[in-house]
């Protein structure tokens, strides 16, 4: 029996495994169990949600159906996810969505969901200093910290040597140390570290430095706390 003209049922939803802030993909098989075809407005998604099933993302990002799906008909569709931050247990929730009107759940369908722990993030990353950077004394504890709590990008403050003749530049007041995380830093990053496969918008220079971009498309952060030291000449 339909539950009306967009319903679905899940005959299938696979998981890979997960990693904190990570790409990954979902094998999903759906059944079309409405009255109508599922056109191009109907795309794969998914919620995040915590042991109580209160959302922890909602609007997950979106698949497109790799075609029209007609009453009665089922389709398989690798639906891209990017896992929750930080690390942990969370309940992971595949639901489809008809973009700008209503997800199926929220019309009675039930969607496909399963308990997953989501692990520590263990991409690879990089980061290249000019010869007058040097890392601060926590910068590889703390930045390895936050890029295995889920941070693609982590960047932070410069620390400049006090003194008459080392003054430091007025493009960096907004770079001064600080006491930790700044949601929304407005300013290019200096010299972030970089999960492998991330590439930055580079940007020029701010006081003689290599800058970038935040990302739009990758979790990333920017601490006060993690410094680097500039070794003036």
């Amino acid at each position: 029996m339909s539950l009306g003209p967009l319903a679905v049922r899940f005959l299938d939803a696979k998981l890979e495994q997960p990693e904190a802030g990570a790409l990954l993909t979902a094998h999903l098989t759906v059944e079309n169990t409405g009255t109508i075809a599922w056109t191009s407005r109907v795309l794969a998604s998914y919620h995040w949600l915590d042991d109580h099933g209160n959302p922890i993302v909602w609007d997950g990002l979106r698949t497109p159906l790799p075609r029209e799906v007609a009453p009665g008909e089922s389709v398989s569709v690798a639906a891209t996810v990017r896992a929750p931050i930080p690390p942990g247990r969370y309940r992971f929730a595949a639901d489809l969505v008809v973009e700008w009107r209503a997800w199926f759940s929220e019309l009675g369908s039930s969607s496909a969901s399963f308990d997953v722990e989501v692990a520590a993030r263990q991409t690879p990353t990089r980061c290249a200093l000019p010869p007058v950077l040097a890392h601060g004394p926590e910068w590889e504890e703390r930045t390895k910290a936050a890029h295995a709590e889920g941070y693609s990008v982590v960047a932070g403050a410069v620390d400049w040597p006090s003194g008459l003749f080392h003054r430091r530049p007025r493009a960096l007041e907004p770079y001064r140390p600080g006491k930790g995380r700044v949601p929304g830093f407005p300013h290019p990053l200096i010299c972030p570290s970089v999960a492998e496969g991330v590439t930055l918008e580079r940007l020029p220079d701010v006081a003689g430095l290599p800058a970038f971009a935040a990302p739009a498309d990758e979790p990333w952060l920017y601490d006060g706390r993690i410094t680097l030291v500039a070794r003036p000449t």
